[in-house]
């Protein structure tokens, strides 16, 4: 089941300019962010959350559009939305941190730190390729993909209260053990996602690929990011692909693989995940 924040955690809703961000934070210490993808919200993060907050800030926002943020008309390309993550950090006084992210999140961070590289100190980068980057181009001809182009008022139509059929799809195919994701899970993000206007929301953060396309490869033409990069696969998803795509964009890439897990890493492998992404920060 989905985890609660651990006590001490705050809740703010933040003006971005164009969205209202949702953000949950506690703990103090050196400021680590976490982004989530579709399918999820900042609510994936809370195993983590505790384990860190033990020894630094954390700030877990929802993405615009998801969980319990706005749904603003636009702003769904990934470099609006990594002004987003620099407004909330801007308005809880952080000037710097290290980012771990997962999925749509990870297309957000990496215009967050190429955008703002002197604000992330280093990155954990989970099971999720960049659009423009790499094998992108291949990437995206996978049949499991096909969501990446399923838009549109009829697929709204289609789909307005069945979101929990919808979104089982996900949780099915693209995981090693579909159990991983148990009943109460499934049915906390499916309630979020029934929101007025999500899933609307969603499908738009799908149909700004294109655009993030044509931004990440001028962000990438700039140079490569100097942090130290964590690339974590899963190894029934992108696996040792994910470091190999994140060399496209840094300099300083160490990859890693959690066994036994699809691409919703956190719910199917959490002890695992915490262990290697705390290894990591403590580095």
């Amino acid at each position: 089941m989905v985890q609660p924040f651990a006590p001490g955690f705050r809740t703010e809703d933040i003006e971005t300019g164009g969205a209202t961000i949702h953000v949950r934070f506690g703990g103090s210490g050196p400021a680590v962010v976490m982004l989530h993808g579709f399918a999820d919200t900042g609510d994936m993060w809370a195993p983590l959350a505790a384990e860190l907050a033990k020894d630094h800030m954390v700030i877990v926002p929802d993405l615009r559009g998801m969980g319990l943020s706005s749904h603003p008309e636009g702003g769904y390309d990934k470099k609006t939305q990594a002004g987003d993550v620099a407004r909330v950090l801007d308005r809880l006084g952080i000037e710097k941190a290290d980012l771990v992210t997962h999925d749509i999140g990870n297309m957000v961070g990496y215009s967050f730190a190429a955008q703002y590289p002197e604000r992330v100190t280093r990155w954990v980068a989970m099971d999720a390729p960049l659009p423009g980057i790499g094998n992108w181009d291949e990437i995206v001809k996978s049949p499991l993909l096909w969501h990446f182009n399923f838009r549109g008022p009829d697929v709204e139509r289609l789909v307005a209260g069945r979101e929990r059929i919808y979104l089982d799809r996900f949780w099915n195919e693209l995981s090693a053990n579909p159990a991983s994701i148990d009943e109460a899970t499934r049915r906390h993000y499916a309630k979020l996602y029934a929101l007025p206007g999500a899933m609307h929301s969603a499908f738009e953060q799908f149909a700004a690929f294109h655009q993030d396309a044509i931004d990440n490869k001028t962000l990438a033409a700039k140079g490569k990011l100097t942090m130290k990069v964590l690339a974590i696969g899963a190894d029934r998803s992108f696996g040792t692909a994910m470091a190999d795509d994140l060399r496209f964009v840094a300099s300083d890439v160490t990859g890693g693989v959690i066994p036994n897990s699809g691409h919703w890493l956190m719910e199917e492998q959490p002890a695992a995940m915490v262990a290697a992404i705390r290894t990591f920060l403590d580095r």
